[in-house]
């Protein structure tokens, strides 16, 4: 499946518009929803006040408290710029996306008329008024077909540009607002009034204007909060100390000290990574209600998929006939196709290509036979055809035999005149066709019963063809601690089978909105996340209950309300993919955490020996790194900080790697790469700035 491209994390296109935007994120109101970059900002706002008195006065270390000052406010700027950044990518995809919503008229159908309609702009519609969309037209809104069957482009959208085929009724109604007509004519009910569509979402989501902080992410914001406040009661009883020793610490190094001491790493690249993460989702063509969904994806425990369409193909196919005994195989053949010829679901057509590839039998005109076909009914659970005075019927094995094996010892078939058949025979022929049966739905599928003139001929073998790579897929949500529970209707015992073949953990047979409610609150009790997909009315239920439910976007509409999440290519095994997506996001923000902190322990080392050794003779045992003086202790540290940040922001934007592996696994990954990493980088970084400015006397 094709996807949008990705632009590069330093697009000239994103970058500059992201400077201008960084300067204007300096705004006290903006910058307070960054507690740690608040305080950083205060403190350049301050040092920067004391530098204007000391310029004119001509007092204290004007160079010196200048150097300190500049990287204070690029400390502050390349947080913003991170952020900036990150929202420039989504605004990229948001112009294209805003450029298909207000450039599009609607043909707005007059009430009570068919066919009269006028030319109204898009943005104008409201719900409950129908439009006709012709080839060629923009679908103008949100909005379910209500008359009509149409080839739709999808792929200013989704990405994909396979067209997909919209019509009333079922589950393929829904039209999202900005796709393409390529054929016939559609008649559209607008379900989504202007500024509310899936588009406009969609465009708030990538540009983060609503985005709001997930549970995680204000928890961390807490906490770097309370660090903060920590470090800032600390370094004000620093003076204390200095006076105690004989000495004053200028304002300007303590509040150096002060920044280079408070995880000012991770809460400049917070906001971006939480931003980066919902345009990752937007990039798989999933449109989140909320980060709280994105976040709880990353922390899943249990997997519920639907089996049709997400484990299997979708449509069962025809795989092989299976004659009673004394019947011909090829009689079997002939009788299942004729009863096809009119049947277009996939299940028919299969059935007409197996007896053609199998036994060269070709597909006749219905016209020609001036055969009557007999439609599928859920009452009967049958079809058929009547041609040439003989009755041929397929259906449901249960439905065959309450007709053909029944009490009566003269089976009929509705609406037609069968020949009689001893209760003997007929009995012999209902327990091999029962064994048949058994035999198919222990291997997984679904058994069709054929009958011709009240005479059982045998069974059509249809097959759920599982997706190839799914059992692998399913092997690795195994090795990160996700349970996977495959949902059908199908009976037990062919649920089994398949579930055997696909290597879910378990299933649900037989499920109704009920069950399917059930199990969710019974992980949930247990205290699991749980995350589902689905399209129809009685999934909706179950997707509210679950702490991540992607609906399908042709699903209905109480589906798309009930779920967090929808996906836009309606794709259910995309579940897969929403949970690694939430799973990078938490990685990232956690390896980018751990880095943050191990690097605030390094730059202890760095920066307070060299400060103090002037008062405290004794600290020149800690001071390991031999910096050139305290003056270049505090810039370096101060340089280092404001440039990690800038390093780190491709890391934020693109997310750490995933990798399928346990929370053991992953802590003992994050301490060895970016927990050591955040330690030896500083050490290095720092030395080399010290030796660079103390080359060129900046110091």
């Amino acid at each position: 499946m094709s996807k949008p491209a990705e632009t590069g994390v330093f697009d000239p296109q994103i970058v500059w518009p992201a400077i201008g935007h960084a300067f204007a994120k300096l705004h006290p109101m903006v910058q307070i929803r960054n507690p740690v970059m608040f305080v950083v900002e205060m403190g350049a706002v301050l040092t920067t006040l004391i530098f204007l008195r000391d310029l004119v006065t001509g007092s204290g270390h004007l160079a010196f408290s200048f150097q300190v000052i500049l990287w204070l406010w690029f400390t502050v700027l390349f947080a913003n710029f991170a952020e900036a950044v990150a929202e420039g990518r989504g605004k990229a995809q948001a112009d294209a996306l805003r450029k298909a919503r207000t450039q599009t008229d609607a043909k707005l159908l007059a009430p009570d008329s068919h066919s009269s309609y006028e030319i109204v702009p898009a943005t104008s519609l409201k719900v409950g008024d129908v439009v006709i969309v012709e080839a060629g037209d923009i679908i103008p809104s949100d909005g379910e077909v209500i008359e009509g069957i149409a080839s739709v482009n999808e792929a200013a959208i989704t990405g994909e540009s396979a067209p997909v085929i919209r019509e009333s009724g079922g589950d393929r109604s829904a039209v999202t607002g900005g796709t393409q007509v390529l054929s016939d004519q559609i008649r559209v009910r607008i379900t989504a009034a202007a500024g509310s569509t899936f588009l406009d979402r969609m465009i708030a989501l990538v540009e983060g204007a609503q985005r709001q902080k997930t549970p995680n992410e204000i928890a961390l914001n807490i906490l770097l909060a309370g660090m903060t406040i920590i470090f800032v009661l600390a370094v004000a009883t620093i003076p204390s100390f200095a006076a105690y020793a004989g000495g004053a610490i200028p304002i300007v190094s303590l509040v150096a000290l002060f920044v280079t001491l408070i995880p000012t790493t991770i809460g400049a690249l917070l906001s971006a990574i939480g931003i980066a993460g919902m345009n990752r989702l937007v990039r798989f063509n999933v449109l989140a209600m909320s980060g709280r969904a994105v976040e709880a994806a990353g922390d899943v425990d249990t997997l519920l998929l639907d089996k049709t369409g997400t484990i299997t193909l979708g449509n069962r196919q025809a795989t092989e006939f299976l004659p009673l005994h004394g019947i011909d195989e090829r009689e079997l053949a002939d009788a299942a196709q004729l009863s096809s010829l009119a049947d277009e679901t996939p299940e028919g057509r299969s059935i007409v290509v197996l007896a053609k590839e199998k036994y060269g039998i070709r597909g006749r005109d219905m016209g020609e036979l001036h055969a009557h076909f007999v439609p599928f009914s859920a009452q009967t659970r049958m079809s058929g055809i009547d041609i040439d005075g003989s009755s041929i019927r397929k259906g449901a094995v249960d439905s065959m035999l309450a007709c053909v094996g029944g009490s009566s010892p003269v089976p009929t078939l509705p609406g037609t005149a069968m020949r009689a058949s001893g209760t003997v025979v007929v009995t012999a022929a209902v327990r091999e066709l029962r064994e048949i049966t058994d035999r198919v739905a222990k291997s997984g599928g679904t058994p069709l019963a054929v009958a011709r003139d009240g005479r059982l001929l045998g069974i059509v073998h249809l097959k759920d063809i599982v997706k190839g790579g799914i059992r692998e897929r399913f092997a690795a949500l195994r090795h990160m601690g996700i349970r996977t529970v495959m949902i059908t209707g199908d009976n037990p015992m062919t649920a089994a089978a398949i579930a055997a073949e696909a290597g879910v953990d378990d299933f649900l047979a037989q499920a109704t909105p009920e069950n399917k409610l059930e199990l969710i609150r019974t992980e949930q009790a247990k205290g699991k996340l749980v995350a589902m997909c689905g399209d129809g009315t009685n999934d909706a239920p179950a997707l509210a209950q679950a702490d991540v439910g992607v609906a399908m976007n042709t699903g209905t509409m109480a589906a798309r309300e009930a779920g967090n999440m929808v996906d836009l290519d309606s794709d259910p095994t995309k579940l897969i993919e929403v949970v690694e997506i939430g799973k990078q996001l938490l990685m990232t923000r956690g390896s980018l955490t751990t880095f943050s902190i191990a690097n605030d322990v390094a730059k202890y080392f760095a920066i307070i020996p060299a400060m103090f050794v002037a008062f405290y003779p004794q600290l020149q045992a800690l001071n390991i790194m031999r910096l050139s003086s305290p003056q270049s202790a505090i810039l370096s540290a101060i340089i280092f900080n404001a440039l990690i940040i800038v390093a780190l922001i491709p890391l934020a934007l693109k997310g750490v790697k995933y990798r399928p592996i346990g929370a053991g696994a992953l802590l003992r990954r994050n301490l060895l790469i970016y927990g050591l990493g955040g330690v030896i980088i500083p050490f290095v970084g720092i030395k080399a700035i010290d030796i660079a400015i103390s080359a060129i006397g900046l110091s």
